[in-house]
């Protein structure tokens, strides 16, 4: 064997064993590698909120709520773990009814707000909406559920079901399954 091929046979099997040095130098476990690279929820914590929402320029909510939590995951998600009190305006920025809930979150992407927990809506009239899930479409300007619901009128009527759909000021409710409607005397 000549000095070339010996010096090329060396070369070859450093070259072989640092290859393999390299590799197996390179291994990390999976939690490691996964706490390197993977992706942190990022949360926004806000105490004693107060926002004004608008639409086309004129004032239409004032939301208040003890702490908020913001979430930056696919969909801009804001929560109310504590409760959230909501006044509505109408077009003379006067408030026309107001929402109390325990428990709120709000999907930005969509424009709704999910309700939970002892949910009650009162409009200027004394009408008052109780239950115990309700969604508000911004957009939409109106309430809807599923859940079981109880309306006390003006005139102290009250009416109950389960399923709802209602303009954001309670002019216009509709139950979708009713269980019937009580006149209480004065």
């Amino acid at each position: 064997m000549t000095k070339l091929q010996r010096y090329i046979n060396s070369f070859k099997q450093a070259a072989l064993f640092g290859s393999c040095l390299f590799i197996l130098g390179c291994g990390n476990d999976t939690k490691t590698i996964n706490a390197w690279t993977g992706s942190q929820l990022l949360v926004d914590e806000v105490r004693s909120v107060s926002t004004l929402f608008s639409q086309d320029g004129v004032m239409r909510a004032n939301l208040k709520a003890p702490l908020m939590l913001r979430y930056g995951i696919d969909t801009l998600i804001t929560e109310f773990p504590k409760s959230l009190h909501v006044d509505f305006y109408d077009s003379l920025v006067k408030v026309e009814s107001w929402v109390d809930a325990k428990y709120g979150k709000y999907f930005q992407n969509l424009n709704k707000v999910l309700l939970r927990d002892s949910v009650q809506v009162i409009n200027l009239k004394g009408d008052t909406l109780h239950t115990s899930e309700l969604w508000w479409d911004q957009t939409a300007k109106q309430f809807y559920t599923d859940s079981a619901v109880r309306i006390i009128q003006e005139g102290k009527r009250i009416r109950g079901g389960k399923g709802m759909e209602a303009s954001q000021d309670l002019n216009n409710v509709t139950i979708k399954y009713p269980t019937g409607t009580v006149l209480v005397g004065m």
